[in-house]
């Protein structure tokens, strides 16, 4: 009976987060070995057990490549997948480089009408003359295309429902000067995967499925891919919380995961470093923009951590941080609301605070 209180008493002052499975080539470490403050992360437990809305479904830690955390919340699971909305473009951007390093794709210096054979695609505009890979990558095509406002050409709801829409979006003509000014606009994203599908010759998610879900070990997954066997590069990529962890590896290890070079170091460095648009007075949680991918810089308890993070409605983050060798993921089902980013910021200043 003594025993049994004992038990008891521990299960009631403990979390109610357990060790799951061993993973492949990520092994497993405690909090205490990883640096963390274990008191201050099972305050952050119950936090987010007990937030308001029933809609955080995960967190996991990774660093120096082991797995810390996976913690689950609101009936998800480690085999539960959820849409990571516009987070899905960060993971394009990663592709994009495992295209290069398959040699399909030679420079981002590189036009976007070159990638598209004029016989295939007799009513490409000439504007796409003007545009660099680059500049897709860093949001500033200067396309008439823009997130916010539904009424230009090439916003998503006029192609992303279609049975085929590359040959729309390459009708789309300029607005303004290519890499001139900062327009967040899923087209950008959907060029980078339409470049991807036509050197490669697969649909985006089968190219994914190949070179880099399979090697991580991701088996389930869901990426919408229409009749012409084109894959929405903008979004619609479901994931589970350590699956979409897992990318973020590649990240933090130079574009490695186990003994196996994925994306080239080069383009893994660019993609952490290219700031190519100042976003402070656009977004409080961010800083910068380049490569589909946000940039920040945050100080907490005196420390200053830079990190580059994938960001979807909801509060679905991936964060990188490659100084620490350390990525966190975070996602949620609050795709209405508009608490999701910053409940999510919240978290992670919560775990950055934890580390001694």
């Amino acid at each position: 009976m003594r025993i049994l209180a004992v038990l008891l008493c521990l299960c009631i002052l403990a979390p109610a987060y357990a060790q799951m499975p061993p993973v492949p080539n990520l092994p497993y470490t405690n909090l205490e070995e990883a640096g963390f403050n274990r008191d201050s992360m099972n305050v952050l437990y119950d936090k987010i057990d007990n937030f308001e809305h029933g809609d955080f479904t995960g967190l996991v830690i990774i660093k120096d490549h082991k797995l810390v955390t996976e913690w689950h919340f609101n009936t998800y699971w480690r085999k539960q997948i959820l849409d990571i909305r516009s987070a899905g473009k960060s993971i394009t951007s990663l592709l994009l480089g495992v295209a290069m390093k398959e040699g399909l794709v030679q420079s981002l210096d590189q036009d976007i009408y070159s990638f598209f054979p004029q016989e295939k695609y007799p009513n490409i505009h000439e504007d796409y003359k003007k545009i660099k890979l680059s500049h897709v990558l860093d949001m500033a095509s200067g396309l008439d295309a823009d997130t916010d406002r539904s009424e230009t050409p090439g916003h998503a709801v006029n192609w992303s429902g279609g049975e085929e829409w590359t040959q729309y979006i390459l009708t789309i003509p300029l607005a303004d000067k290519p890499g001139e000014k900062w327009v967040y606009a899923d087209i950008n994203a959907a060029l980078v995967g339409a470049i991807i599908e036509e050197t490669s010759g697969m649909s985006l998610r089968g190219f994914a499925t190949e070179k880099v879900f399979k090697p991580l070990g991701i088996k389930q997954f869901f990426w919408f891919t229409n009749e012409a066997n084109q894959t929405v590069a903008a979004g619609t990529l479901y994931l589970s919380t350590l699956d979409f962890a897992k990318l973020g590896v590649l990240v933090a290890n130079e574009g490695k995961w186990a003994d196996k070079q994925i994306v080239d170091a080069e383009y893994i460095q660019r993609l952490i470093d290219r700031r190519a648009f100042d976003l402070t007075d656009y977004w409080r949680l961010t800083d910068s923009y380049g490569m589909l991918w946000y940039k920040k810089s945050r100080t907490i308890n005196g420390r200053t951590f830079d990190y580059s993070w994938a960001s979807g409605r909801g509060g679905n983050q991936l964060i990188v941080l490659p100084n620490e060798d350390m990525v966190i993921a975070l996602t949620s089902t609050a795709y209405g609301p508009r608490y999701g980013h910053s409940r999510a910021y919240e978290v992670l200043g919560h775990v950055l605070g934890a580390i001694k």
